[in-house]
């Protein structure tokens, strides 16, 4: 019997410790990455999307705010920014600068290499756009979230 409880701890352990990895292994690619397989939702994206700019509204603002007011912003307008393979800036990540499919979907690295679609978020719901679109945001700039607004 003690044996059996010290192999569910280890056993418990182990699979904790895989599912870390697994998080830790997927990083952002950026929307680019996302054309070959999807290029329709891509070429939506590009066309319909008001977030494929969304580092313009940010950077026009930048002489306004303070450092700290601009980088703050950077969590909604690009994609995975203070996350693992996420933006970091115009020069060292220029393909993560705008929010991109990734910012709904989640990082895309796992998605791309195996091409397993549960590697990603695939039903987005209003819930995940709550990340950026919550009511305090959504009050201070007037705008409404639109679920799959022009990307799909």
């Amino acid at each position: 019997m003690k044996h059996h409880i010290i192999f569910n701890v280890v056993f418990l352990c182990f699979l904790s410790f895989i599912s870390q990895s697994l998080a830790e292994d997927k990083k952002y690619v950026g929307a680019e990455a996302c054309k070959a397989c999807h290029e329709k939702e891509y070429s939506n994206y590009l066309n319909f999307a008001k977030k494929v700019k969304s580092f313009e509204s940010i950077k026009k603002m930048e002489k306004k705010l303070t450092l700290e007011e601009y980088q703050a912003c950077f969590e909604c307008h690009t994609t995975g920014y203070g996350k693992p393979g996420g933006f970091e800036s115009e020069e060292k990540t220029p393909g993560l600068k705008n929010a991109g499919c990734e910012v709904c979907h989640g990082p895309g690295s796992q998605h791309i290499d195996g091409g397993d679609p549960e590697m990603i978020i695939r039903d987005v719901t209003l819930e995940n756009c709550n990340t950026c679109h919550s009511k305090d945001r959504i009050e201070a700039f007037d705008f409404k979230p639109l679920l799959f607004g022009g990307a799909h």
